[in-house]
């Protein structure tokens, strides 16, 4: 199901036995364009401590009741690795947050989760806070790919033949977490027009610029179909999407994975 980001802020966690907090904004990595972890205020119950959720931990979103069960207790929650949000968080960072919970890398695989198209975990197996964490091998970089939502929001989109709007959130895939579209706001040029632009169609993001260069035109995005952030999208507007820019649509990509997913045993 595809969801907007809007709908995902402010969502309840609920974890086995209780609620965790509510969710602020996520990380995403900028290279697969998916999400990897959910920013959670747990708010008194650990004194307003920021906590990461990976979606691998995620078994029942319900949208309409605004809640993310998760497959966590709250002592494992509060015995994990503590991450501050307000900083970096680099590949070391994350493999310890991976191996406390007993996740697998999604990096380094041919699909958005690694060695998968879709966070599939096994049962984590909690470790103590004063034990040891295994230290993973195959000796990752250290530079990590991951962004926040809330810092992304706002970044002006290039096209290839100048500005044309910003982003203002996101389409999000709920098996897959990936971020399926960029919503850009292009009412500096056509007053209440939103579009969707796909992150395949991304050719770099510029930090320093707080800019999205996307290989389509002003005119294409001009003359896209409509979107607003409480109608439902369907495959018939993606197709019809899609079939706009010229460009093949991701499901059908990804179709032909599953042949070698299925073949690999996984």
């Amino acid at each position: 199901m595809l969801v907007n980001s809007s709908d995902l802020k402010g969502l309840t966690i609920r974890a086995t036995d209780g609620d965790l907090g509510t969710v602020e904004q996520f990380y995403f990595d900028d290279q697969n364009w998916t999400i990897r972890y959910l920013v959670v205020d747990t708010g008194g119950w650990l004194s307003g401590r920021r906590v990461l959720i990976s979606p691998y931990s995620v078994w029942r979103p319900s949208w309409h009741e605004k809640r993310l069960d998760v497959s966590l207790t709250k002592s494992q929650v509060e015995q994990s690795p503590n991450i501050d949000t307000h900083k970096p968080v680099n590949r070391q960072h994350e493999s310890t947050y991976l191996d406390y919970y007993g996740y697998p890398s999604y990096w380094g695989g041919p699909y958005l989760w690694g060695p998968a198209p879709y966070p599939m975990a096994p049962p984590p197996i909690p470790t103590t806070i004063t034990g040891a964490v295994p230290e993973r091998s195959g000796g990752q970089s250290q530079d990590s790919h991951l962004r926040m939502s809330d810092e992304v929001a706002g970044y002006h989109i290039e096209a290839t033949d100048g500005e044309i709007g910003h982003v203002t959130r996101f389409v999000i895939d709920d098996q897959a977490w990936a971020i399926r579209y960029l919503e850009v706001s292009t009412k500096n040029w056509w007053p209440g027009k939103n579009v969707l632009v796909s992150p395949a169609w991304v050719k770099k993001v510029s930090w320093p610029e707080s800019k999205v260069y996307v290989a389509v035109s002003r005119d294409s995005i001009q003359t896209s179909p409509d979107y607003e952030a409480s109608m439902p999208i369907d495959r018939e507007y993606e197709t019809r999407l899609y079939s706009h820019y010229g460009e093949p649509p991701y499901w059908l990509l990804e179709a032909k994975q599953k042949p070698a997913l299925m073949t690999s045993g996984v």
